[in-house]
Parts: structure tokens; C-alpha cells; sequence
């Protein structure tokens, strides 16, 4: 399946019997070989919004097209060809080998009650050299670190060959150094793998070092949406977060500080 931009438009949904949207004409644009990331503070309508764009759950109203075409047309076979998904952490049941973790990625490319066959075993180790975790291959799952498991989780995504990629809060749970290698490799994949890449992520100085177009969510609303070194400011993050901030700049990029006083230490 060719390269596919991902297009939500005026997108609601309501909770069953509840009286307010969660999310309220919520509308963007993903493209092509770009990482688009979602902003906004917990209970904004984040994790909302990926269930009802990758077809988990139905809008209430809005559309969500796939290369121009309405995703609700496909059925779930044909949505996982298009959609892979990375969560945030993963506990497998059983203590696979990284291989076979990433081996499962192919699953929507295999037939029912088939089995792998030299082209699935193919894209499984070019998905793991492509993230730089081939060493790891016959490792247990359980037994590697946070970081390398998120890679994993990102490989057997690869594996799948889906032209869209959607991560929540791929970083997380990770410490400073796995953050930067994780979210370097994002980047790196959707430009190099020409990948419709979708994120959530927490650290509004993560999004502008890596992102090339946010969408700053509140309350289940698109409060702005642009280039993410243009848009994240002082007063934004005032306007969303309520944390005061000033601007620093550091290495020729802008970074955001929050400002701590005294007393409330």
C-alpha cells in the first residue's frame, strides 16, 4: 500500500449518555514523511482522538480520511493494513523473543491459518535493523530495557508495513537519554520510510525539537495547530497548561523553562 495522509475533519464524539462532547470539531491534517503531534494537558481528548481516528471508536460527527478516502469504508482487515499502533508499554503474556514480538506485526499480512513465510521473516529483520536493535533479536522481550522495548514495539509498527503510524506517548516512560533516542528515530523513520506519522506526546520542548506540525488540544477542542517552533510560546503554555514559562535559547533552539517561585517550593 502507497504513501497516505491522514485527514480528520470536524470530528465529535460523546461518551454514551453523557451530556457534553469529548471532543469538539476537532479537525487536521497529517502528511506524508512528517511527524504530526498531538499537545495537550491529561483528560484534553488526546487518546480520544486516536481511538476515533484509527476506527476503534465511532465520532459522534466529522469525517477521518485515509489518502482522501473515508476510513469508516474499510473494514477492520483493510483498517490494519493502513493503521499501525504503537501504546505506550506492552506486557506480553509469554516471554517472546524480540523476533517473534516484531514477527506479529505481520499478522494482517498473513492469511487466516497460515503461517509466515520467507517475506514476513524479511520484513521483521529489516524492521529491527531499522531501528538499530538487531543484537536484541533473540533476546527475551521481558528481560531488555524500557527504551529498547518501546523500539520493539516501533519495529514490529515497521513490520507491518501500514502507510500510518500512530504512537501514544511513545516516550512516557522513558528515561532523558531513551526519550531523545526514541523520538530521533521517529523522525528519522518518517522521513526515510516516507511514513504518515502521528504522536502524543507530554513535553511541549520534545515536540518543537522534533515534531514538523503540532495540534494543541484543550478541553476537546484544537486550540492552534502549526509548526510547533512557531506555535509553543509562553503564552500558549500559559493558555493550556497554566504554567508560567520563559523562552531560553539554547544551541540556536528555543526552549521553554517554567518559571518556579520561591514560595512554592
Amino acid at each position: 500500500m502507497g504513501q497516505m495522509t491522514l485527514e480528520v475533519r470536524n470530528l465529535c464524539f460523546r461518551h454514551k449518555n453523557a451530556k457534553e462532547d469529548v471532543l469538539k470539531n476537532v479537525s487536521f491534517c497529517a502528511d506524508v514523511g512528517r511527524v504530526t503531534v498531538i499537545l495537550g494537558p491529561n483528560g484534553s481528548g488526546k487518546s480520544t482522538l486516536f481511538k476515533c481516528s484509527i476506527g476503534l471508536w465511532s465520532a459522534s460527527r466529522g469525517d477521518v480520511l485515509t489518502g482522501g478516502v473515508d476510513a469508516r469504508k474499510f473494514s477492520i482487515q483493510e483498517r490494519a493494513k493502513i493503521f499501525s499502533f504503537v501504546p505506550q508499554e506492552h506486557e506480553p503474556p509469554f516471554p517472546y523473543r524480540v523476533f517473534d514480538v516484531v514477527l506479529m506485526g505481520r499478522a494482517p499480512r498473513i492469511g487466516f491459518l497460515s503461517s509466515p513465510q520467507k517475506r514476513d521473516y524479511d520484513k521483521a529483520r529489516e524492521a529491527i535493523n531499522s531501528v538499530g536493535i538487531g543484537p536484541l533479536a533473540d533476546r527475551p522481550y521481558t528481560k531488555i530495557s524500557g527504551g529498547e522495548r518501546q523500539l520493539t514495539l516501533i519495529a514490529r509498527a515497521l513490520a507491518q508495513e501500514a502507510p500510518i503510524l500512530v504512537m501514544d506517548e511513545p516516550t512516557s516512560h522513558l528515561d532523558f537519554r531513551n526519550q531523545i533516542d526514541v523520538l530521533s528515530k521517529i523522525r528519522a523513520i518518517a522521513r526515510h520510510k516516507n511514513l504518515t506519522i502521528l504522536v502524543t506526546l507530554h513535553d511541549p520542548n520534545m515536540a518543537a525539537l522534533f515534531a514538523d506540525h503540532a495540534v494543541v488540544l484543550k478541553e476537546g477542542s484544537v486550540i492552534c495547530s502549526g509548526s510547533p517552533r512557531r506555535i509553543i510560546n509562553e503564552e500558549l503554555i500559559r493558555e493550556v497548561y497554566g504554567v508560567e514559562a520563559k523562552t531560553i535559547s539554547v544551541n540556536g533552539h528555543r526552549v521553554l523553562c517554567p518559571v518556579i517561585k520561591e514560595d512554592s517550593l
